[in-house]
């Protein structure tokens, strides 16, 4: 049987892509660092390039890179350390209120849910008891803990501490050739398609900066949004809380999820009543709301064309086969698909295939 050139190519072409696919397979979690800092160079890139061209490109493009990535480590732990004061405050009310909310679940919610032949028993004595073992504990100890429970030395805490070292260092040489790199990996494109690369790049370049545009400005109105509806309801903490679940709708869903478990866990320790968790309900139900129905169909989902189904579809797609870093890069890696599906699309519909 033979095979013409255009199918020879495009045979070559797909055992060239079938290897890839196999290499980030079984080489995922030696390549997640470096995907993790590659992402984020493209993202800071133009940053960078802003800076070295400044005062006529007196700054050096060294110092450019360092400030640029200093900048983004301190927000990072920023965004991170609004944490700490969150358990900082509810550990103590934790230790106090967790049994005597579990005497009143004991005593008001097991009689009721038994008028519904649904039989429940909470352990008091066993929620008091690990209250005083776990939470009576101090600083040190709960670190000491941690180390042991994580088995330093093990292989868990030294991928954590090399992922720590690694992404930095990574991040800081590509953000300095990055250039270099990205004209080194164009030179491999034979010549006959540097054409369609190029329309390409320059099509997925577009709709990865808008899909970042419209991320950061969802994130902003909804930690603006969070943080006073929190206020305005007498909590403590909410603009902590509020400002960390805006900003980690960055992760979609999981973000979601946690934000609202720090809410609910402010409201019951806070107030002590069914009010923290129902007003919680309320401003987190009526935020998904908007977010899932406004803000993210206007400001991300029209500027990428994404369904909101196949919003969904990526995430669990990719979530499935890279793990957590799978649902990072889930809505950008898809709106990079979603060109080349388009362009295979148009491709199918002009080609004799579909004609007949």
């Amino acid at each position: 049987m033979q095979f013409t050139s255009t199918q020879k190519r495009a045979g070559t072409w797909c055992l060239i892509a079938a290897l890839a696919i196999l290499a980030l397979w079984f080489l995922g979690p030696v390549l997640t660092p470096f995907v993790v800092a590659a992402v984020l160079a493209y993202v800071l890139t133009p940053v960078v390039n802003k800076l070295d061209d400044m005062d006529r490109g007196r700054v050096p493009r060294v110092v450019a890179v360092l400030l640029v990535e200093t900048l983004f480590i301190l927000i990072l732990l920023s965004i991170l350390l609004l944490v700490v004061p969150i358990f900082a405050k509810e550990l103590p009310l934790l230790r106090d209120q967790l049994p005597l909310l579990a005497d009143r679940l004991n005593t008001s919610l097991v009689p009721w849910l038994a008028k519904f032949g649904i039989k429940v028993s909470l352990d008091v004595g066993s929620i008091k008891t690990f209250v005083v073992k776990y939470l009576n504990a101090n600083v040190e100890e709960a670190f000491i803990s941690v180390m042991s429970s994580l088995k330093l030395g093990g292989s868990v805490a030294l991928t954590i501490i090399g992922n720590v070292v690694l992404i930095p260092v990574a991040l800081f040489f590509l953000l300095n050739d990055w250039d270099q790199f990205v004209a080194r990996v164009v030179e491999l494109v034979p010549p006959k398609m540097r054409a369609s690369f190029d329309s390409f790049t320059e099509e997925a370049d577009s709709v990865l900066g808008q899909y970042l545009r419209g991320q950061l400005l969802v994130m902003g109105v909804l930690a603006i949004y969070f943080s006073l509806a929190l206020t305005l309801f007498g909590f403590d903490l909410a603009v902590p809380v509020g400002v960390f679940t805006g900003l980690a709708f960055f992760i979609p869903f999981l973000g979601f999820g946690l934000g609202m478990i720090l809410a609910f866990l402010a409201g019951i320790l806070q107030f002590g009543s069914w009010y923290g968790v129902l007003v919680v309900a309320g401003v987190y139900g009526a935020g998904q709301l908007v977010e899932s129905f406004y803000l993210t169909p206007r400001l991300v989902g029209k500027r990428i064309g994404l369904h909101p189904l196949a919003v969904i579809f990526a995430l669990l797609a990719f979530g499935q086969l890279f793990g957590f870093l799978g649902v990072l890069i889930a809505l950008p890696s898809s709106a990079v698909l979603l060109v080349g599906i388009r362009r295979l699309r148009a491709g199918y519909i002009a080609s004799k295939l579909y004609g007949g």
